[in-house]
């Protein structure tokens, strides 16, 4: 007798835990980029970290720089959510105060002083900084969007091209300059958050008032 024929070998992995796999990887990569540098850090030790070989890790990611991209993009992922449920008529500010109470971390993230260093990586890492500009790069399309829902517009439309990218540059300047400003001691984290939300509103405040 003959097995019957098919599919053997393990069964194909859902979506979402290929997410998950994902956002395992970034984990890993951003504190190894973190506590040994770039430069230091190979496919290798990232897949050891997460129980995977190297090749699997280049399945999900072309190189190590990139690997820290679900941890850029998914925080961004929530804020065009947020702009979709935007209530029509609602000042910004306000519509801000619930996704800041909310908090704009990434659930199963790093910390916040661990993104920060990732961030501040980025300015002297080139690899990292093509990462952390190509996500804000494939954002402003989705701001688009969810503008252009709200408003009733086509994505295309200039103003909403504008807003759009007025929102996204305000975005990336806050979370850089919060950033880029130095460490915090873990005792003053509560501080640094305050820092960070009020960065946050100062910069889009600024966005919202449009060029004088």
């Amino acid at each position: 007798m003959t097995a019957p024929r098919g599919r053997t070998g393990r069964p194909p992995l859902t979506e979402a835990r290929r997410t998950e796999i994902r956002r395992e990887i970034a984990r890993a990569a951003v504190e190894l980029f973190v506590t040994q540098g770039v430069t230091a850090t190979t496919g290798e030790q990232i897949g050891r970290a997460v129980g995977l070989s190297a090749r699997t890790v280049w399945r999900y990611f072309p190189s190590k720089e990139s690997c820290v991209t679900p941890l850029f993009s998914e925080g961004i992922d929530t804020l065009a959510v947020f702009l979709r449920e935007w209530p029509s008529g609602q000042p910004l500010d306000q519509a801000m105060d619930r996704w800041l109470a909310a908090g704009p971390g990434v659930a199963g993230g790093p910390d916040q002083d661990t993104v920060g260093a990732l961030v501040r990586l980025t300015r002297t890492e080139p690899g990292l900084r093509a990462v952390w500009l190509q996500a804000y790069d494939e954002a402003e399309p989705a701001f688009a969007r969810a503008l252009a829902g709200r408003a009733g517009l086509p994505a295309d439309d200039l103003g909403v091209t504008i807003r759009a990218a007025m929102f996204n540059a305000a975005l990336r300047a806050a979370v850089e300059h919060h950033a880029w400003r130095g460490e915090h001691a873990r005792g003053e984290r509560e501080a640094a958050e305050a820092e960070l939300e009020a960065t946050l509103r100062r910069a889009l405040a600024v966005a919202a008032e449009g060029i004088g």
